[in-house]
């Protein structure tokens, strides 16, 4: 709303007056000096009351930037960590004893890493202990298709991938809040997010798609959504900024152009290292089909600066026989960014098979665990330390 002006009257010399003052200097109540101090404290009050646009209109409280690991000690001076998988069943997300209810499974295990940073241990939670997250909320009859885990703003959430709802998971991880709606692609149509990842930098959430055409089964041309990514505040804000050239950019890095195409479902930002990091599902220098998809798994890592000017190129592991890929993974907690836990998973005629726990070295590529097999023919697609 806009201020009343009000100028404080100006006080002139009476030419006619000869009178002085000589001990001391009075004010009358028309003095300007009277007025700037209520006018200076009013304003403030006003400033509190409306930001200024520029500083980001942010109302609500400020952004919590809490995390909820807690690094665990052995006798032997090994670190062990929590973290927590969530499981994409796409179809057989349908609970059939339970009306228009979907599911996914929650798991967490220590994972160990050793002193001197050579070797990593993975302990799984038992079957009974597993949680089962559950939701009515659905879109064409499918829904809670987890695909990624992070901690924002103090909570530990979730994105579904068929609806395009973030969740927050909360009660002890037992229960699933809906927070937000992402549309897909310039954010003007009503078609949910296929979100597929999301990463933390300067206290936004960052949420993308699969970062490819989005094609016809057979590889013919649709449109561009999918290369779009979500950047959201903490009080829900949300914009749709076009990475359209940023994807190319990557996959041209192994020489892939169009037709040829690069999946990405794990992507995270690094602000120790000030870049992005991709580790693709799958990529082909052919056209997208289905029958060949499933083979396209890849052992890539790909490194790029905050602009995109310049891409490193590392290889993980081994590619094998390409039915394994990169669904997602997390920079291990106070190692400097320097050790990634990232999880593989495997589907063969469209029916997830295993799901696989990695763990290396980012500064000489060394494995410290080896693709060690998630129990469960699941799909597991997020990772989390929590």
């Amino acid at each position: 709303m806009p201020k009343e002006s009000r100028k404080p009257p100006f006080i002139t010399k009476d030419s006619s007056s000869t009178t002085t003052t000589t001990s001391s200097t009075s004010f009358t109540p028309t003095s300007p000096f009277l007025w700037i101090i209520p006018a200076i404290a009013f304003g403030l009050f006003i400033s509190k009351l409306f930001p200024s646009p520029s500083a980001g209109c942010n109302f609500g409280p400020e952004y919590n930037s809490t995390q909820l690991y807690k690094i665990q000690k052995s006798s032997e001076g090994d670190s062990i960590y929590k973290i927590a998988v969530v499981t994409d069943l796409d179809q057989q997300s349908k609970l059939e004893t339970k009306k228009n209810t979907w599911i996914s499974y929650f798991k967490t295990g220590d994972l160990k890493i050793s002193k001197d940073l050579t070797k990593a241990t993975i302990h799984w939670q038992s079957d009974k202990e597993t949680i089962v997250l559950s939701s009515q909320i659905s879109a064409g009859g499918r829904g809670m298709e987890l695909s990624d885990l992070a901690v924002f703003d103090g909570n530990l959430i979730s994105c579904d991938d068929r609806i395009g709802l973030v969740y927050k998971i909360e009660n002890g991880f037992k229960d699933v809040i809906p927070w937000i709606f992402l549309t897909d692609g310039p954010g003007n149509v009503t078609k949910g997010l296929k979100a597929e990842w999301m990463t933390i930098k300067d206290n936004h959430l960052w949420v993308g798609g699969l970062g490819k055409e989005w094609t016809t089964t057979d590889g013919v041309f649709v449109n561009y959504h999918p290369m779009y990514v979500k950047r959201i505040g903490h009080n829900g804000d949300i914009q749709h900024i076009d990475w359209i050239e940023n994807f190319k950019k990557i996959r041209k890095a192994i020489g892939i152009e169009w037709p040829g195409y690069m999946i990405h479902e794990a992507v995270q930002w690094s602000e120790i290292h000030k870049k992005w990091f991709f580790m693709p599902r799958r990529a082909s220098h052919e056209p997208y089909t289905e029958a060949t998809d499933e083979f396209a798994g890849t052992d890539l890592l790909l490194i790029a600066d905050e602009n995109f000017n310049h891409i490193e190129v590392k290889h993980i592991g081994s590619k094998g026989t390409g039915y394994r890929g990169f669904a997602a993974f997390s920079f291990v907690p106070e190692s400097s960014d320097n050790l990634i836990a990232a999880i593989k998973s495997e589907e063969k005629d469209g029916i997830p098979v295993a799901s696989y726990l990695t763990v290396f070295r980012l500064s000489d590529g060394h494995i410290l665990l080896d693709e060690e097999p998630l129990k469960g023919a699941h799909k597991f697609e997020g990772i989390a330390f929590i």
